[in-house]
């Protein structure tokens, strides 16, 4: 370097102060820079917190879809079931006026009776069970209930019977038939039940 390219004094410090800013700006940018990368979340990260997401409302979405399935079968099978349940009940009481048409005629009277009187009682038997063979075919059933211990789920107590030979609480007498549909109750069947007997075995055990 020749006397006059060199620098000495203040222009020499001068000179030095601005390559150390220099410096100085240089490594900032460049830790700020670096901070900035360090503050983005990894793509990687990102789209597998995504995926995650994603699946979580797929699953919910599937579960809830499942659960209308059921309900929708549920209710389609209900009302493929119990949809004539008002029909049914009016077709009841049809046949319980063909049971009373037949119960008036004495069965003495009907040993002896003409022909006529014969073949009528007999078309109005066969009315009453095709009525109850198609109310059957729609899944209305008939209780048996004479014989049964009472249960009020399917039995109506119209009264209580004086009878020390059966079981308390035995249905002995049916005063109406009654009827299921599917697994509902349609009509409880009204009946009398005994009263005086020995107590069941369940009723004793719940003493």
């Amino acid at each position: 370097m020749t006397d006059e390219t060199k620098k000495t004094g203040p222009e020499a410090a001068f000179a030095d102060n601005e390559i150390e800013a220099a410096a100085a700006d240089f490594d900032g940018a460049a830790e700020e820079n670096a901070a900035e990368v360090a503050a983005e979340p990894d793509p990687l990260d990102v789209l597998k917190a995504e995926n995650s997401e994603l699946r979580d409302r797929f699953l919910r979405l599937a579960a809830e879809m499942d659960n209308l399935r059921r309900r929708t079968e549920r209710d389609v099978k209900d009302a493929k079931s119990y949809a004539v349940s008002g029909f049914a009940r009016d077709m009841l009481a049809v046949s319980d006026n063909l049971r009373r048409a037949l119960d008036a005629v004495p069965a003495d009277q009907r040993s002896g009776a003409d022909a006529t009187l014969t073949t009528l009682l007999e078309g109005v038997e066969m009315t009453e069970r095709a009525m109850l063979s198609a109310l059957e075919r729609h899944g209305v059933k008939k209780i048996d209930a004479e014989g049964e211990k009472f249960d009020p789920n399917f039995h109506q107590a119209m009264f209580e019977i004086p009878n020390p030979a059966v079981p308390n609480n035995t249905v002995v007498q049916v005063v109406q038939a009654g009827f299921t549909i599917g697994d509902r109750v349609l009509r409880p069947a009204m009946v009398g039940v005994a009263k005086g007997g020995p107590k069941t075995e369940a009723a004793a055990g719940d003493a």
